[in-house]
């Protein structure tokens, strides 16, 4: 998803150096000047925002990737699979689960004093996010579902370019460099309020939510550095889905799925440059609720997504239970 300007890459451009930063400047003496006025808490902050976009289940972050205008590649690379689901009216209680694999690629530029050398660094982030709620009836289609939510996060460096380049232009060792990682978990909450009614002329799914959940780093960070980031959010997802008139499969009419979702990045997010992002969505949708499989409903939507300097296309393959 190739923004119209570099303003994002060159926001995230140092994220990656939250753990680099203090030791190369420190170590390479005279011989290399990487890195120069590094705040390294700041830094350590930013890695965790990247991985806040992702906290919640939210299809306009779902899949996205932020080209880097200096190597002409993904420079931001994140992708997210999740749900949630209500186990019955009787038991109102509310499940969901999200799990999210983000990329950053940045490189920056290395300096001995005669010759500069672009250096890529690799980061590559794990997280997973869990959220039990109970839902309370408001009106005959209405629920209001408070939520607790908990996330496990981990970071994990590919420093390979920067210590390849060391080796071969200063005396240093770095190789305690390589594969320097963050951990992280967060804690938090969600409210939601949930809109559903099937009918066989259409079936309509609204969804407001408002997300809270604070992230921490903890264990294996330099200098006693712990990272923090406010993971926050608003958004509005709506989805109506009508019969194509197609006929039928599985017994039941194929359908036309028309999707529309806005989110507000209220947190440490805004702080990164993205501070929304928009996603329109069309698809289609097979029933096989009558053959009492696993698998009640299969859809296949594709979005366009859009926000500050960032728009592009996304696919996207759905199961209901």
């Amino acid at each position: 998803m190739p923004p119209n300007t570099a303003f994002l890459a060159c926001r995230l451009f140092c994220l990656a150096l939250a753990f680099v930063g203090n030791a190369a400047h420190a170590q390479l003496g005279q011989r290399v000047k990487a890195i120069q006025g590094v705040d390294v808490q700041k830094l350590a902050n930013g890695i965790l925002g990247i991985m806040s976009y992702t906290v919640a289940p939210d299809v306009t972050t779902s899949s996205l990737s932020v080209s880097n205008a200096a190597t002409a590649s993904p420079g931001l690379s994140m992708s997210q699979v999740g749900g949630g689901f209500t186990l019955s009216k009787n038991t109102p209680l509310y499940l969901e689960g999200n799990a999210a694999y983000s990329r950053y690629d940045p490189v920056f530029l290395a300096n001995d004093g005669s010759t500069a050398r672009l250096v890529p660094v690799k980061w590559n982030s794990v997280s997973a996010t869990g959220g039990i709620g109970w839902d309370f009836a408001l009106a005959e289609h209405w629920v209001v579902r408070p939520i607790f939510n908990f996330t496990l996060g981990y970071v994990a460096s590919d420093l390979a370019g920067l210590k390849w380049w060391v080796d071969n232009n200063t005396d240093l060792d770095l190789s305690f460099l390589d594969g320097r990682r963050l951990k992280a978990y967060g804690l938090g909450g969600a409210l939601m309020f949930d809109y559903e009614k099937f009918a066989p002329e259409h079936d309509d799914d609204i969804e407001i939510r408002y997300t809270n959940v604070a992230l921490k780093s903890y264990s294996d960070t330099p200098g006693g550095v712990v990272g923090e980031a406010k993971a926050e959010s608003a958004s509005v997802w709506a989805r109506t889905r009508v019969p194509t008139g197609w006929g039928v499969v599985w017994d039941r009419p194929v359908r036309y799925v028309y999707e529309a979702a806005l989110t507000e990045f209220m947190g440490d997010q805004r702080e990164l440059g993205l501070k929304w992002m928009a996603s329109l969505g069309f698809g289609l949708e097979l029933d096989s609720s009558a053959l009492e499989r696993w698998a009640t409903r299969w859809r296949f939507v594709a979005r366009y997504k859009f926000g500050p300097d960032v728009k592009g296309w996304a696919t996207g393959l759905a199961i209901s239970f």
